[in-house]
């Protein structure tokens, strides 16, 4: 297949790309070009200047500041930011929280919540693994005891990302021990300052804090703050999956990679020399790759937009967009061979490589875990045997 924009399609993604080159600072856009943290202020600063635009929240409908975009559109808008390198807005509210205000919450909620999202005035982080339950969400301890008009809230999450940044958290908890797993959760929404929550570091190997650790102790949680009925938060977490499960190939990330491939090599190799062959070779075939991906994947959104029923395919999107990711990451790696070994300013030190090669070491380490998050490749390939496979 090979596909082919619209007219209106190619006008709509020169609207993005002039819009990018005219907006986003440049300041945020060399650091994640490079690899480097965007600090919680600039990346507050991008959310706002999208905002402005209206293009904050593309995946949320209309009414609550949506963009009526349908999923190729979307797909368009995040291959052209990728490609001038703009950092990600926080999914945690963007892509998960705020859907589930929008399809569970009270209009108390949608009202107090939706407008300071979109704004980046107010930042999420999500409680879902704990240290007794990370891929069986269903057995989690932490316990809401129901006191009058408030829930008392005993345990701890682990893995929490953002936390030690984060205003306020959404969580899975444990309010009713007497039925099946499933059925015995609530899913509530507080604020991180309460009383009794304490954030604690979890550093990689690099010393980068990447996660964290969050105790509760009697936290008094008012029960207008849960999303959805006492009982039933295994449905609302469930329900934020959506038609972002379509949205999980990559297609854009990888071609923000690709193209520090192609400049790594135009700058780091002399001209006709055989590793210069070798590696233009292997970045070539990388590219022919992340083109199939993307027809394939615009294909499925086309198809989806259309009306079409989607099945196991984003098992396969999913299975193919994090391994090119990886497979990238290699290539990348070996081009910079003992630079990819640097003196990593997370640490307090000072860098001891060019820009370009500070960050390649740890952005490679870091995307080992796409092959896991969201779905390991295990489960990816068991989806894809039974439902497309018959086996």
């Amino acid at each position: 297949m090979r596909f082919q924009f619209s007219a209106e399609q190619l006008a709509f993604q020169q609207q993005v790309e002039e819009f990018l080159a005219a907006n986003l600072p440049s300041q945020t856009s060399a650091k994640v070009r490079n690899g480097a943290s965007v600090s919680k202020d600039e990346l507050t600063e991008w959310t706002r200047i999208l905002n402005a635009q209206g293009w904050a929240a593309p995946n949320w409908p209309v009414a609550y500041g949506g963009t009526g975009w349908n999923l190729t559109y979307r797909h368009i808008f995040d291959v052209a930011c990728r490609k001038f390198h703009a950092p990600a807005l926080s999914g945690f509210g963007f892509n998960m929280v705020g859907p589930a205000i929008i399809k569970y919450g009270s209009e108390a909620q949608k009202s107090e919540f939706l407008p300071k999202i979109r704004n980046a005035d107010l930042w999420f982080c999500q409680g879902y693994s704990e240290p007794q339950a990370g891929s069986d969400l269903a057995s989690v301890r932490t316990r809401a005891q129901r006191d009058g008009d408030d829930y008392l809230i005993n345990g701890s999450k682990i893995w929490t990302s953002g936390a030690e940044l984060a205003d306020w958290i959404f969580c899975l908890v444990r309010t009713n021990s007497d039925v099946q797993q499933q059925k015995g959760i609530s899913f509530l929404l507080f604020d991180m300052t309460s009383p009794g929550v304490t954030v604690k570091p979890l550093y990689a190997f690099n010393g980068k804090r990447l996660w964290n650790q969050v105790f509760f102790e009697d936290v008094r949680v008012p029960v207008s703050q849960r999303l959805g009925d006492e009982d039933r938060g295994w449905t609302v977490a469930k329900s934020l999956l959506g038609d972002e499960r379509l949205m999980v190939s990559r297609v854009a990330e990888n071609r923000r990679i690709l193209a520090n491939l192609r400049e790594t090599l135009e700058h780091q190799f002399s001209r006709g020399s055989s590793a210069l062959d070798a590696t233009r070779k292997a970045i070539n075939e990388l590219d022919v790759r992340l083109q199939a991906l993307e027809a394939t994947s615009l294909r499925i959104l086309t198809a989806f937009d259309g009306g079409g029923d989607i099945g196991a395919e984003p098992s396969m999107l999913k299975l193919k967009g994090s391994e090119l990711v990886q497979a990238q990451d290699e290539v990348l790696f070996t081009m910079i061979d003992y630079l990819a070994l640097p003196l990593d300013t997370a640490t307090g030190g000072a860098a001891v490589t060019p820009d370009w090669a500070e960050y390649i070491a740890s952005g490679r380490y870091h995307h080992r875990g796409f092959t896991i998050a969201g779905g390991s490749s295990e489960v990816q390939h068991n989806i894809i045997a039974k439902q497309v496979l018959g086996l």
